[in-house]
């Protein structure tokens, strides 16, 4: 009798072992997470991202390609407006493309090393690997990770990213620091080991790669040069804002509006050209993500200025000046919504 009930004590101690086994704990997945990570050799992933402020959101469609070591192709479409950019990393630089307008963006940068996005893999795992204050929960077969939020925009400050078993994401949710939700992104679709063609992250494949006949434009008015001027709401505090001046130039017309006090800058409006620009060498350049779209921001270390530009219903905009980066974003976001006057 005795050795009957120290062999159902051995049984049950071995069932409760494998058991034990087989469940993963937080350090676990993270170090699971980080192999992943240093052997990842591409992914393509499809969703849905809607941003949310106030009582209004803005919906986007997301695609992204990633092949390693370092080929990005981001396509980011504003299903509110129907506008598409693409933001494309190869050996030749960083892209931000306007296939409506046939206008691309070029410059150096490390982006997205610099500045992650809630759609990107890479910056998804790494802010769960670096936050030793992560929250883990087991939600059924998924993994949930409250941490940190390390983004361009301070604003976002913490997160939760839901992952399967698999370790593919599924859904991030992204908060203010007063809990308020901001970012809500949800993954359809995600694959490891994807392969590409040769000429995926090629510039002029996805810049002529187009139809460009049965793409929106981003302008509701014709195809002139004349467009209404577009104020920002927003000013910072001792800022005062000058007349607007219209300029003629042999690109077109354009509308400068000068602000001086606290900080001194200019706005300049035009309506955009199909052709490719490229940033100075000599400055820093990264991709700013302003919610209704993207904007190129680009700092002369000299000078101390920044320009931002970015498009808006049919207008391109340069704001050139000493503001702060969390400025320049105010007063970029502050035109979404606004109509041409």
């Amino acid at each position: 009798m005795l050795r009957v009930r120290w062999s159902l004590v051995i049984v049950i101690s071995l069932l409760l072992l494998v058991s034990g086994c087989g469940q993963k704990d937080s350090e676990d997945i993270v170090d699971d997470l980080e192999a992943k990570l240093n052997s990842l050799s591409s992914y393509k992933a499809l969703g849905t991202m809607k941003i949310l402020s106030g009582d209004t959101s803005l919906d986007y469609s997301v695609e992204v390609w990633y092949k390693e070591p370092y080929y990005y192709r981001i396509l980011l479409t504003n299903v509110n407006k129907n506008i598409t950019q693409i933001v494309l990393r190869n050996d030749d630089g960083v892209f931000v493309i306007d296939p409506a307008l046939n206008k691309s963006y070029r410059f150096k940068s490390d982006w997205p090393e610099s500045n992650g996005a809630v759609y990107l893999y890479h910056s998804l795992a790494s802010s769960i690997i670096d936050d030793n204050g992560r929250i883990f929960t087991l939600e059924g077969d998924n993994y949930l990770f409250e941490v940190k939020a390390n983004y361009q925009n301070k604003t976002l400050s913490k997160q939760k990213v839901w992952l399967d078993k698999k370790l593919r994401p599924l859904k991030v949710t992204v908060y203010d620091p007063k809990q308020t939700k901001l970012v809500d992104m949800v993954f359809t679709e995600f694959n490891f080991d994807v392969r590409f063609d040769d000429d995926a992250f090629d510039m002029e494949r996805n810049l002529t790669g187009w139809d460009f006949g049965t793409l929106p434009t981003l302008s509701n008015a014709d195809d002139s040069t004349s467009f209404g001027v577009i104020e920002p709401a927003y000013i910072p505090d001792g800022v005062t804002k000058n007349a607007p001046k219209f300029l003629d130039k042999e690109d077109g017309k354009s509308v400068v509006i000068k602000y001086s006090g606290t900080y001194n800058y200019s706005l300049i409006e035009s309506k955009p050209k199909a052709m490719m620009a490229s940033a100075p060498e000599t400055s820093k350049n990264d991709i700013v993500d302003l919610g209704f779209g993207l904007g190129v921001l680009t700092e002369m270390e000299v000078t101390n200025t920044r320009t931002l530009t970015w498009t808006y219903n049919g207008v391109e905009f340069k704001l050139i000046g000493d503001l702060p980066v969390d400025e320049m974003i105010n007063v970029a976001q502050s035109v979404f919504g606004q109509t041409g006057k």
